[in-house]
């Protein structure tokens, strides 16, 4: 996680999402996988939709899970969309849901100076919570289901304090949604690696034993004083283990440069490629324009993927120049209702808005690329396909009331249905 910062804004760059025109329903249906021998399909038509906001209304079909461009079949499933928007899921590419307080009693926050005074009031909050790790998490990931999150990747602190708590946790609630949520788990070293003895071995545990999808590491050289010993350390758990990397880097000076040109190596010599994450990485938007063009290439080259939980119009990433090099960025929440800041709801789509709001943008298609941010681009870093109401697109999307999309970004209306997998699984902000 990262302390809270100010907003105010500078434009951050612009992409489009929704691509041509979607008139024509051939061109906003899909390509559904045949059903299982012997079994019917599953099938749903969403009568009356306008994709991406488009102003003629279509039917979309789902058979198993998946948009088809065929016809519906007899025993289909009707559901009426009224004329709402249809917009793609959304991807929450960085959270923290094991630290939460969200549904409990309010808790008073004391002034931190740093990373380990946050650790210390993390510590107090999990000590203190009278809802275990897996109860204040499902509450908050059921809470960004019905808000149209398809997606997250969750980071659950591992140190000493806490055992493996906060994985085991995350993992009950990851559970519980699994119809409606996928959820990739990060093993998040908070306290430092080499710091803090004993976090090395938990993050050997989870990695070796199945129980995360990818190892973190934070601040090597600022926080934990050991760049190449935990560098090394992640990286070899990664590469012996089959796992992921994940990597928080606050560092806004030469030092956040050096640990990523260490991770760039790192990932090139274990032929990691496409399997690694830096996360802020606030160093990036405070380069020049030949520095972040190179850098970006080698971030591209390798696919090493970033995220930004869009802090403010300084340390919020380069999206659009990022994405020119082809480097995978996605947006996500960081911390919501914990020891770190009293703010934070876990809606990607006021996400998208701050994103906009810092970055300053007024244009439509500024506003729109907000949305993709948080829909393409997190579904990028997570390596799920995006959702753009094409043949074999996973149904996964919201219908919501609104004109277009730069109107529902700046408005954040309601979800009135979300849908994943085909199967509607929250209505009007509470889950089905």
């Amino acid at each position: 996680m990262t302390p809270p910062l100010s907003r105010r804004g500078v434009l951050a760059g612009a992409a489009s999402i929704g691509g041509a025109a979607l008139g024509a329903t051939a061109a906003t249906q899909a390509q559904a996988q045949p059903a299982e021998a012997g079994r019917p399909a599953k099938a749903v038509v969403f009568r009356d939709v306008r994709p991406f906001g488009a102003r003629e209304s279509v039917d979309l079909t789902v058979v198993d899970g998946k948009f088809t461009d065929g016809p519906a079949p007899a025993h289909a499933k009707i559901v009426d969309g009224g004329g709402r928007i249809a917009l793609p899921s959304l991807v929450d590419a960085h959270i923290h849901p094991d630290k939460t307080t969200w549904g409990s009693d309010w808790i008073s926050r004391r002034p931190a100076n740093g990373i380990a005074d946050y650790c210390e009031q993390d510590v107090e909050v999990f000590r203190t919570q009278k809802r275990p790790v897996g109860e204040r998490a499902y509450g908050l990931m059921a809470h960004a289901v019905t808000r149209g999150t398809r997606a997250m990747r969750a980071h659950a602190d591992v140190a000493p304090a806490y055992g493996l708590a906060g994985v085991e946790g995350i993992a009950q609630a990851r559970d519980r949604l699994g119809d409606a949520l996928d959820v990739q788990i990060v093993a998040f070293p908070q306290h430092g690696v080499v710091r803090t003895p004993g976090t090395a071995e938990l993050l050997r545990a989870a990695a070796r034993d199945g129980l995360v999808d990818m190892v973190g590491g934070i601040d090597p050289i600022s926080f934990d004083n050991a760049m190449d010993e935990q560098l090394d350390l992640v990286f070899d758990l990664a590469d012996r283990y089959g796992v992921g990397v994940d990597i928080h880097l606050h560092d806004r000076d030469e030092k956040g440069t050096k640990v990523l040109r260490g991770i760039i190596e790192r990932t090139r010599s274990l032929s990691l490629r496409g399997k690694v994450t830096v996360s802020h990485v606030f160093c990036l938007p405070l380069l020049k324009d030949a520095e972040l063009a190179a850098m970006a290439e080698d971030l591209s080259d390798l696919d090493i993927a970033l995220t930004t939980v869009a802090p403010s119009a300084e340390l919020v990433l380069p999206i659009a120049k990022l994405k020119e090099h082809g480097v995978r960025v996605g947006l996500g929440s960081d911390g919501v209702r914990d020891s770190w800041s009293p703010f934070g709801n876990a809606d990607m789509l006021h996400r998208a808005h701050l994103l906009g709001w810092v970055t300053d943008v007024r244009l439509d298609d500024e506003l729109a690329a907000c949305y993709a941010a948080g829909a393409h681009g997190g579904a990028d870093v997570m390596g799920l396909p995006r959702v753009e109401f094409e043949a074999g697109d996973p149904a996964d999307f919201v219908l919501l009331r609104g004109e277009c999309v730069p109107q529902v970004v700046v408005d954040v209306p309601q979800r009135d249905v979300v849908v994943h997998g085909g199967h509607v699984v929250a209505r009007n902000g509470e889950l089905v």
